[in-house]
């Protein structure tokens, strides 16, 4: 009995695969309800972001300055000049020295004391709400009040200088060219806090319960314990922290505006946010503040990296 062999259906090997009316249908995906709740904020950061951004680029080729409006002025094309001129000049390296001392003492102090602080006000303690509120009230304290209080506390004759006594560094601190800017980082550290605090307090929220338990089984302690589950744990939230901090410490400049005078003594804490704005608007060179904007950008652009290889490893 031979086998009758079905024939299949004829295909053309040059024939393109249909789209269903349904994909023909939707130009905006499948979610087109998604992409209008998020075209708000994509307008926002075209427009307080993007824009600005761009713009700065171009103005930093160009030779720029201020005109009244509808002005029809001639800003000819400079080339590199604006950058040679920001990269001679040693009051632009120091404000980036500055912001380095800055990010120095601040990120590594920010990432520590949050953490632990966090570890600790996940655990079951006697007024943990109190805490949590009161870590997170300097980050919703408008500066300019905070700055008020800390004036008090580190001038001359504040109180700080009264507790420390013959221990006091003289000029004080905010007048001290070696102790201006730590100060500030000191400041900004405090008053950021709580902020990470409740970041690393949601990241801790993640990490499995067993985890605990099996290293308290295996005999581990406290200290053993946060080093081999909350440290690893938390590692995502602690590139975010660490992130964040790092781009706060570079866009730097109410304190040392407030608490400085405009980043005395003599430049010791300028940042280069400040220094762009003393450039752009001061002394009016917007062309050569915009130089500067666009170095800090690609140097906190390089840093942010180098932190994700070194902070965040593969996992993040």
């Amino acid at each position: 009995m031979t086998a009758v062999a079905t024939p299949g259906p004829v295909t053309d090997p040059g024939s393109r695969p249909r789209r269903s009316r349904g994909a023909r249908g939707r130009p905006f995906g499948r979610n087109p309800l998604g992409l209008l709740f998020s075209a708000p904020y994509i307008v926002f950061v075209l427009a307080v972001f993007a824009y600005p951004l761009i713009f700065s680029v171009w103005m930093s080729f160009q030779d720029y300055f201020f005109s009244a409006p509808g002005a029809q002025v001639d800003r000819p094309f400079v080339g590199l000049a604006n950058y040679e001129q920001v990269l001679s000049d040693p009051a632009v390296w120091r404000s980036f020295g500055n912001v380095g001392i800055f990010l120095i003492i601040n990120v590594p102090l920010t990432v520590v004391l949050s953490l632990v602080l966090a570890s600790a006000l996940d655990k079951a303690v006697r007024g943990r709400t109190f805490l949590r509120v009161s870590y997170y009230v300097p980050y919703v304290t408008a500066s300019v009040a905070v700055v008020g209080v800390w004036l008090f506390l580190f001038n001359g004759n504040g109180l700080v200088n009264q507790i420390l006594g013959p221990l006091a560094p003289d000029p004080s601190w905010l007048v001290n060219s070696s102790l201006a800017m730590p100060t500030i980082a000191l400041f900004v550290t405090w008053k950021q806090l709580g902020f990470y605090i409740l970041l690393y307090l949601a990241a801790l929220q993640n990490v499995p319960k067993e985890l605990y338990e099996s290293a308290s089984t295996d005999g581990a302690g406290r200290i053993r314990s946060f080093f081999s589950v909350t440290v690893p744990g938390v590692r995502p939230a602690t590139l975010l922290v660490v992130l964040l901090s790092t781009i706060t410490g570079a866009n730097l400049f109410t304190e040392p505006y407030l608490l400085t005078g405009g980043g005395g003594p003599n430049g010791a804490s300028t940042s280069p946010v400040l220094l762009m704005y003393q450039k752009g608007l001061e002394q009016g060179t917007p062309d050569t503040a915009a130089a500067i904007g666009v170095i800090l950008v690609i140097l906190v652009l390089g840093i942010a990296l180098l932190q994700r290889r070194l902070v965040g490893g593969d996992e993040s």
